[in-house]
């Protein structure tokens, strides 16, 4: 089976669905249109008992998903409003992913940044080639990421470290990605495929019901806390979204300049 579209390519066989994330002329950042097919693909595996196992890629070699389209950003996230539509839409595909039933594995070549590395996290693990760069620039763009994001980072990470990776915007190597904990394993550029399509058709062929149930259980054991006040999170996402650091972030981002940020 092969389901295309223009920016997300799906195939099937031996068990996996491979979903490819196809902008390579732009890194594979994450416009609305890829998000939105995302969601459709993922809807297609999740119905197909054929595929047991999805494996996630980027085109290329040069990126997984260096982020999202910011060229993008002044119709479909210009302010609190519009970025909340635009949440709606990427959100409701990344929960997708979240709550795939089938194991989902992350293989990762190049750029994974930002909302790329949002994606990566919501894979049951992840594999990157030597050479690939991970980060989370939302401190240069003045956003506030969501809480699914950040728990996300922290259950990886632990507190500590996804602080240093949210407050200083930086990137991390493959090896650094491993140490911390990101990563699951780094192999070289030439032997990911292989060892990524290694691991896919081992699980494909192991029990669902066990698989199943694993998973089912790792996500009660890392899952929501009921006190949390999920309503102030929001409004601080939305506050960022609202302020004038996050036009001059996006602006100074187009302008290839360094933004002058005010705290306001």
């Amino acid at each position: 089976m092969q389901l295309d579209t223009d920016k997300i390519i799906a195939t099937t066989g031996n068990g996996v669905g491979w979903l490819t994330f196809n902008q390579p002329e732009k890194r594979n950042a994450m416009s609305l249109e890829m998000w939105q097919a995302t969601a459709q693909v993922l809807d297609a595996f999740s119905a197909d008992p054929e595929v047991r196992v999805v494996v996630m890629q980027g085109a290329g070699d040069k990126a997984f998903v260096s982020g999202a389209d910011i060229s993008q950003f002044e119709k479909s996230r210009s302010n609190a409003d519009a970025a909340e539509e635009y949440a709606r839409i990427s959100g409701g595909a990344r929960q997708k992913l979240y709550d795939l039933e089938k194991p989902l594995i992350a293989m990762i070549r190049g750029y994974c940044l930002g909302g790329g590395l949002a994606v990566a996290m919501g894979a049951d693990f992840r594999i990157a080639a030597e050479g690939a760069q991970f980060g989370v620039p939302a401190a240069r763009m003045g956003i506030v990421y969501g809480y699914d994001g950040i728990k996300a980072l922290v259950n990886l990470v632990g507190p500590g470290r996804a602080k240093q990776i949210l407050y200083t915007a930086r990137r991390y190597s493959a090896e650094e990605a491993l140490q911390m904990g990101l990563v699951e394993e780094v192999v070289p550029p030439h032997k990911l495929e292989e060892v990524v399509r290694g691991y896919a058709e081992t699980i494909a062929g192991n029990a669902p019901l066990s698989i199943w149930g694993s998973k089912q259980i790792i996500r009660q054991v890392t899952g929501r806390d009921s006190e949390l006040d999920f309503e102030e999170i929001d409004r601080l996402t939305r506050v960022a979204f609202d302020s004038a650091d996050y036009r001059e972030g996006r602006t100074a981002f187009m302008e290839k300049r360094q933004p002058r940020f005010t705290g306001k």
